[in-house]
Formats: structure tokens, sequence, C-alpha cells
């Protein structure tokens, strides 16, 4: 009889990009901990042992997910994030969020068993981002993505379910009673340093500033109108925005534009219905026209013959950006030697005359909050009145 052919043995690995040992079994790898390491020795002997004990089978589930890693864990999790965070198909700005809120867990405890992650850990990662100098209100955040992470674990039976109730236990950081700094509140723009920049920024950047500051709208809800977005039919125009912060909580989010904002956009209006009031490309053409009518010598003949670059690096956009609406407000403040603000602050310049005017409750309905709470938060008390009260009865 012919000798039966020899069963080769999963071979101890070297992965180079996370700097691990690595062992596949049943086509699924197992992350052992620091090559070479006798740690990551032991585990391999380990888990071979049991994969033979069982008839070179896996174990049962339960004790697969124990042996998930961390960095497995944040893998799969990443995955479900890239695919669940997205408007519109755009990715969401929680994406870039959770890539950083785990860095410091996959860079202290990448290694080691989902399943052995609990409090104490969490805690340690903590203290990284309060080393790091991160402000209170960022590490409460992060934090509590790591969190996130794990009840969905917990949902998708990759982890024991007592490690998110653990992890539950750790409480945000209290201001006053933590290492960590606290943030500077926004605070509204002086009235001052925006007039002094409007000579300094195009007629369109100008425009979404005074829209802002009479409407009280996002900077990411004035940089996307439309005309096919407004309601022209009343005396009081509407503008209802393709896409905005809550929308995937099923708010609505109206925006009322009465006559001194219905003059700032009438100019920006255009026959398409669906382009951009505000565009780039727009500003570089009307630039680009004002310069050529300021010429004092005529365009030579390889001038007038100069063909634009069909690909140039930064070509203008059809709509402003984030970046780019902070950018062009930036940029004006460094030529006007004015203190640098950002087109968020205008929301709050809103807010603060919205609720000294009319009131809490109008406060919160023309800001589009849930909670009169958050609408507190944006508009700046109205110390005159109190002043003006003490005066009388005080």
């Amino acid at each position: 009889m012919s000798a039966s052919p020899r069963i080769r043995v999963p071979s101890y690995r070297h992965h180079r990009a996370s700097g691990q040992a690595v062992v596949t079994l049943c086509g699924k790898d197992f992350y052992l901990g620091p090559w070479s390491s006798e740690a990551s020795r032991r585990e391999y002997d380990r888990i071979v042992g049991e994969w033979q004990a069982n008839g070179r089978q896996l174990p049962d589930a339960m004790d697969l997910r124990q042996r998930m890693s961390v960095n497995d864990l944040m893998l799969a999790y990443w995955r479900f994030a890239e695919t669940y965070y997205r408007k519109n198909g755009v990715p969401t700005t929680e994406q870039a969020s959770i890539r950083e809120s785990l860095r410091p867990l996959r860079r202290l405890y990448g290694t080691i068993p989902a399943g052995d992650f609990g409090p104490l850990a969490l805690k340690t990662v903590r203290q990284a981002l309060i080393d790091a100098d991160l402000t209170r209100s960022v590490i409460n955040s992060r934090i509590g993505r790591i969190k996130r992470m794990f009840k969905w674990a917990v949902e998708n039976e990759m982890v024991p379910a007592d490690r998110y109730h653990g992890l539950q236990a750790v409480a945000g950081l209290k201001r006053g009673r933590c290492e960590a700094r606290e943030s500077t509140p926004v605070r509204p723009v002086p009235e001052e340093h925006v007039t002094a920049i409007l000579p300094f920024v195009s007629p369109q950047v100008q425009a979404m500033i005074e829209l802002q500051l009479l409407t009280g709208m996002r900077p990411g809800e004035v940089r996307l109108m439309r005309g096919c977005d407004l309601d022209t039919a009343g005396r009081v125009w509407v503008y209802t925005p393709q896409t905005h912060k809550t929308e995937h909580h099923g708010i609505d989010r109206p925006i009322y534009l009465g006559p001194r904002a219905q003059r700032v956009v009438r100019p920006f209006l255009k026959p398409d219905t669906g382009a951009y009031l505000f565009s780039p490309r727009d500003a570089e053409a009307e630039r680009n026209r004002e310069r050529r009518r300021q010429r004092r010598t005529p365009m030579t003949p390889s001038q007038v013959r100069r063909k634009r670059k069909r690909n140039p690096k930064r070509a203008p956009t059809v709509c402003y950006t984030k970046e780019s609406y902070y950018r062009a407000i930036y940029r004006a403040c460094e030529l006007a030697g004015s203190p640098s603000w950002h087109p968020n602050q205008l929301r709050h310049n809103a807010a603060t005359r919205f609720r000294k005017e009319y009131g809490l409750e109008a406060a919160q309905v023309l800001l589009g909050h849930r909670s009169a709470d958050v609408t507190q938060i944006y508009a700046e008390r109205d110390h005159g009145k109190a002043v003006a009260i003490m005066e009388r009865i005080g």
C-alpha cells in the first residue's frame, strides 16, 4: 500500500503591511501579534493545535468571534461605514471622523482579540487622545464612535454582548473634572469684520455672505442653491435645499427669503433652473472680463491665439465646495488686514438677531432646529435686555 499523503500544516507568516504574524486556516486570516515575537509563536501553536484537534476544521462560531482581532473588527466596520454613511451617493464627513477615531485604537490595541477589549483599554485610548491635546468635546465624540462600532459588532454577533455593555460604563469626560482642554465656543462675527472683506471677494461670495446673514442658512445650504429649489410664487420665497444636514432624520428644511434676500438672489437666477446660482466658474469668467476691460495695451497676436488648457490642474468648479468657500473668505481677511473668521459664524450672527428681535421660538423655526436647546447654542443671549430690566427694577 502506498503511504497516505502528508497534510501540510499552515505556515507562520509575516504580514508586512501590519507588521504582525499571521496564519491562514480554512481561508480565514488569524493575526497573532508582532512578527517573530514569543507571544505570537505561542498564539500560532494554540490556534493551529485547536484547528487540528477539531479535525482540521474551524471551531464553533463563538470561538471564532472571540479570536477576531480589533483590526479585523475595524476592517469589517469600515466596510459597513463606507456604504452606510453616504448621502446622495457621496461619502459624508462622518467617514473621515470614523477614520480619525479608530486610528489610536488600531495603534494601541489592533492586535488583541476584540472580545478582550474592555473599559480599561477604552480609557487608555481616551488618555492617548487627552495627551494629543484634543478638546474634551472631540474626545467624547471619538470615544463615542468606538463604542458605536462595538455596538454594531454585538448586533452582528462578532463579539460577545458583554463587551459593549462594559464599554458603556465608561462615562464621557465632564467639564472641569478632567485634564482635557475645553473648546472655544463659536461666536458671531463682528459686523465690521464682515464689511471689511466684501471688496475683496467675488460677487458670488458676497451674495452668499449676505444671504447667510439674512436667513441663517448653513454654508452648505447657501452653496448649493439652484433655481429649481426656489418657490417664487408668494411674496416670501421658499428655498428647499436639495440636501441638508438633518434630512436623514426625515426633517424638512424650508428657508424663507424675504424682499432683501430676494434682491440678493435675483441677479444670479439663470435660464437653466438646474444650475447652481453661485459658481466659481462664473466668478472666474467675470473676473477675466473685467481684467480685459481694464487692459491698457492691446493683446498681441500670440495672446489672441492662445487656447485654454483642456485639463487644467485647478479648473473652476460649477459650485463652491466647503473648502473653496472657506478659502475665499480666509484670503479676503488677509487682503483686508482683518481678523480671520469662517462662514459658520454667520449663522450665529443670524441666530442672535432672530432671538433678540423675535424670540427663541421664532429663531428655532427660522434656523430649522428640532430643539430650542440647539438654538440657544447658536444664539448669543441678549444681555442688553437684562441690563435694561435691572436699571428699572434693580
